[in-house]
């Protein structure tokens, strides 16, 4: 038994699959093992950014990019954000052994739910590049370890609409955790993660707090006034933190949970500089510097716990699919925008 793939790793040799800089995609399925015929790529948001800068935003060149990284390194690990994405395909096989043996069955459609950062991986095709919704239309085979995550497609709804929001379940999971009644609730980025979290977060609080969004694209901010997922919003340049600050400052004051689902660098300060002593900020962005999150919180004298946004919590899958199913108007939004 291998549970966490670790046999794959080709270097360096003792790390587990997401810190290995080269994995071995082709070795024969283990027991443990389950394959999966790949029909796309979702690259995560900060690391489709980067790679459409980089290439000038050619689509053709970003699906070259990746087909690159992938040949080179075995899995789909963007070397300058750190992050990678997730997928969606048939499954090809399932070994004996492996925890869905009596549950899945070759042919049936799933996500995965881990990281492409520790995926093997390969692809023998790029067919489509889609810019707007982040997402590359390949043929290749991934492999899922005993331990991977992954999930069903659902049957009542698109799957391109489904992998939307399974793409980003670990946030309003995380929220759901966390906020709590009468809270005050503030959320960078208008985005996928950002709805999401928006409206768990308005669940979360059952008509008391307040829901507030900060982003810099007021038709993205309009949006969420529409889906009803949000009391009111900021225009606001989250890099500028002490202008972020300010805005706060005059609109209310600071908050009891801030949320940054940002998908460019530099936002850290306006996370911390926003929330309350004694509160919570929650990173949800692959985007975000650690270090100059914990000593940009220390240097300001600022007494909150700082959380990384795990991806993973038991239940995330179906409380984002919930999400949408209870709300009308945010599952059009997804649907028409990031499920074309």
């Amino acid at each position: 038994m291998d549970p966490y793939g670790l046999r794959r790793v080709v270097s360096p040799k003792g790390v587990l699959p997401q810190r290995a800089q080269v994995l071995d995609p082709s070795l024969p399925l283990g027991e443990d093992e389950l394959s999966v015929d790949v029909e796309a790529l979702n690259i995560d948001s900060a690391s489709f950014r980067q790679l459409s800068a980089s290439v000038g935003g050619d689509p053709a060149a970003i699906g070259a990019e990746v087909a690159r990284l992938v040949r080179e390194q075995g899995k789909m690990h963007n070397p300058v954000t750190g992050s990678g994405g997730m997928l969606i395909g048939r499954v090809k096989q399932v070994g004996p052994r492996h925890p869905a043996s009596e549950d899945l069955m070759a042919g049936e459609r799933i996500s995965t739910l881990v990281s492409l950062t520790l995926t093997p991986l390969r692809i023998d095709e790029v067919v489509a590049v889609h810019p707007e919704v982040e997402r590359i239309e390949v043929r290749g085979e991934a492999i899922l370890f005993a331990t991977g995550l992954w999930a069903r497609l659902p049957s009542d709804m698109p799957e391109r609409l489904a992998l939307a929001a399974l793409d980003v379940c670990g946030a309003p999971a995380l929220v759901a955790r966390h906020a709590r009644v009468r809270d005050r609730v503030l959320v960078f980025g208008a985005g996928k993660a950002g709805a999401l979290v928006c409206a768990q977060a308005k669940e979360s609080l059952g008509g008391s707090g307040e829901v507030v969004a900060a982003d810099r694209s007021e038709e993205a901010l309009r949006a969420l006034v529409a889906m009803g997922v949000v009391d009111r919003t900021i225009v606001v340049d989250a890099t500028r933190g002490t202008d972020t600050l300010e805005r706060v400052e005059k609109t209310g004051g600071f908050f009891d949970l801030v949320v940054n689902c940002v998908n460019v660098p530099g936002t850290e300060m306006s996370s911390i500089l926003t929330v309350r002593d004694g509160g919570t900020v929650i990173f949800f962005s692959m985007t975000t510097n650690f270090t100059s999150a914990a000593l940009g919180a220390e240097g300001v004298g600022k007494d909150a716990t700082l959380l990384i946004g795990n991806g993973y919590l038991p239940g995330h899958a179906d409380l984002a699919l919930g999400l949408l199913r209870r709300h009308p108007k945010l599952r059009a939004h997804f649907q028409a925008k990031y499920a074309r």
